[in-house]
C-alpha cells in the first residue's frame, strides 16, 4: 500500500510559506546614547553573514542542478557560525529537508522534520502533517516499520484522531512479520466496526486473510473472506466462501443440500452443470421432487451429455421429473398424513416442498406447524431451513430473527449467518 504524501513533502514545505526566502536581520543606526547597549536582533530574521550564504537565489539554482555538495556545505557554513538562533536553525533544518527531499537521503528529511517538529515553531496543523511525513517516510520509504509505528501513534495521540493511521499502523505488524499481533489488531478493528456500524476497510480484511495464509490458518481465512462477503460482496467472495466452508473441519456433510441451495440464490452465476446435478441429487434423495426438477432443468436444459456421468444423470433427471408431476397432482394428500404423524419433520419437509412451488405462505405454516409439533432428531436443522424458506418469501425480519436464534459448530450456525448476510447487503451493494 503507497502512502502517496511522501512525494508531496516539498509541496507541504511551499504550502506552509517555509520556501520563501527568510526574514534578513535589519543594520538599524546605533545612537550615541545606546553604544553600550547591543541592539536586539528581530525574533524572525537572520543575520546578514547567514543570509549570504542560504539566499534562496542562490540555493534554489543548486537543487535545480543537483549541486547538493555545495548546498551542503553552505548549510553547513551557516551553522558552524557562533550563537545561531533558533530561528536561525529552524531555516537550516528547513534547507535540510530540502536537500534530503531533492537528494533522496531520507535520514537527512528526517533529522530536519524533526528538528523543526521540537522547534516549537510550527502551527499545530503542520506539526501534525510532518509528523505524518516522518512516519510515511518510515513505512514506505526506509521500511522501518518499528519507528513507523511510533509516528503514526504519536500522530494519533497528537491529534486525537485514531482512525487515520490505523490502517498504516496494522500494516506495519503485518510488514514486519509480527503476525499474531497483527491477527489481534485486526479483529479487534472487526469487533469494534460492528458495534458501531462502520464499514472496515476492504484492505484491512485483505491483510487478515494474508495473515491466515502466512500463518496457514484455514479458519483465520475464512474469517476474513466471510468479512469481505459481508462488507463488500462479490460473486467471487460468496463462491469462495460458501466452497471453504464445506472445507472446515467442523462441517456435516448433512447440510450440503442447504449450502448449494444458498449458493444457488446468493451465486447463480457461479453454478455449474455439477452443482445442480448435486443439488437435484441431494433433492431427490430428500423427497424433493420439485427442487430437483428445477435444478436438472437449469444445470442441464437439453440433453444430458455423454460421459461416465450419463447414466447417473438420467435417473436423476428421470426420478426428479416423475416425482415433480406426482407432486402436482397429489401434493395436498399428504397433508393429513404429516399432521398425525408424531414427528414434525414431515410437515416441515411437505412444507419446503410447496416452498419450492412458490406457495409461500402454504409451504411456511406447514413448516411452522412441524417445528410446532417438535422433532426429534437436530430440530434446529428444520428451523434453519424454516429461516431461509422465510428469506426466499420475502419475509426477512422474521427470517433474521429465526436465523439468529440457530448455534452449532457443524455448519448450521454459519448458513444462518450467511443468509442474515445476504438478506443485509451492505448499502452500495443493495
Amino acid at each position: 500500500m503507497s502512502h502517496s504524501r511522501l512525494a508531496r513533502i516539498s509541496l507541504l514545505l511551499a504550502a506552509i510559506g517555509l520556501n520563501a526566502a527568510p526574514a534578513i536581520m535589519g543594520m538599524a543606526p546605533v545612537h550615541a546614547a545606546e553604544e553600550k547597549k547591543a541592539p536586539e536582533p528581530p525574533k524572525d530574521a537572520v543575520r546578514p553573514e547567514i543570509y549570504k550564504l542560504i539566499d534562496p537565489a542562490q540555493t534554489k539554482p543548486l537543487l535545480d542542478a543537483k549541486n547538493y555538495t555545495e548546498f551542503q556545505s553552505r548549510i553547513d557554513q551557516a551553522a558552524a557560525m557562533q550563537n545561531i538562533t533558533p530561528y536561525e536553525s529552524f531555516v537550516l533544518n528547513q534547507m535540510r529537508v530540502q536537500l534530503g527531499q531533492a537528494s533522496g537521503n531520507n535520514d537527512m528529511t528526517i533529522k530536519g522534520l524533526t528538528a523543526m517538529i521540537e522547534s516549537g515553531r510550527l502551527k499545530p496543523e503542520d506539526k501534525l502533517r510532518f509528523i505524518d511525513a516522518i512516519a510515511t517516510i518510515y513505512y514506505s520509504g526506509l521500511k522501518d516499520f518499528d519507528n513507523a509505528i511510533k509516528w503514526f501513534e504519536r500522530y494519533g495521540a497528537e491529534s486525537g484522531d485514531q482512525v487515520k493511521q490505523r490502517q498504516f499502523i496494522v500494516r506495519s505488524y503485518f510488514l514486519k512479520n509480527d503476525f499474531a499481533t497483527t491477527k489481534t489488531e485486526v479483529l479487534k478493528d472487526l469487533e469494534a466496526a460492528k458495534k458501531t456500524g462502520v464499514v472496515p476497510p476492504k484492505d484491512t480484511l485483505n491483510l487478515l486473510g494474508n495473515v491466515g495464509i502466512k500463518t496457514k490458518d484455514t479458519e483465520l481465512y475464512l474469517t476474513a473472506v466471510e468479512e469481505l462477503t459481508r462488507y463488500y460482496p462479490t460473486e467471487d467472495y460468496w463462491n469462495d466462501l460458501l466452497n471453504r466452508t464445506r472445507g472446515k473441519k467442523t462441517y456435516s456433510n448433512r447440510f450440503d443440500l442447504d449450502l448449494v441451495r444458498l449458493k444457488a440464490v446468493a451465486v447463480p452465476s457461479k453454478m455449474e452443470p455439477e452443482d445442480y446435478a448435486e443439488q437435484a441429487e441431494l433433492a431427490v434423495l430428500g423427497g424433493f421432487f420439485t427442487e430437483a426438477k428445477i435444478a436438472m432443468d437449469k444445470g442441464f436444459p437439453g440433453a444430458i451429455p455423454a460421459g461416465k456421468d450419463k447414466v447417473a444423470l438420467e435417473k436423476i433427471r428421470a426420478s426428479a421429473n416423475k416425482g415433480a408431476a406426482d407432486d402436482a397432482k397429489n401434493i395436498d394428500s399428504g397433508i393429513p398424513a404429516a399432521q398425525k404423524s408424531k414427528d414434525g419433520v414431515g410437515l416441515v419437509n411437505l412444507g419446503y416442498n410447496y416452498v419450492t412451488l412458490g406457495q409461500f405462505d402454504k409451504g411456511i405454516d406447514l413448516m411452522k406447524q412441524g417445528i410446532a409439533k417438535g422433532i426429534a432428531k437436530n430440530p434446529d436443522d428444520a428451523k434453519l431451513r424454516l429461516g431461509y424458506a422465510l428469506a426466499m418469501a420475502g419475509k426477512k425480519d422474521e427470517s433474521v430473527a429465526l436465523l439468529n436464534s440457530i448455534t452449532g459448530t457443524d455448519g448450521r450456525n454459519d448458513l444462518a449467518r450467511y443468509w442474515i448476510m445476504y438478506q443485509n447487503p451492505p448499502a452500495a451493494a443493495k
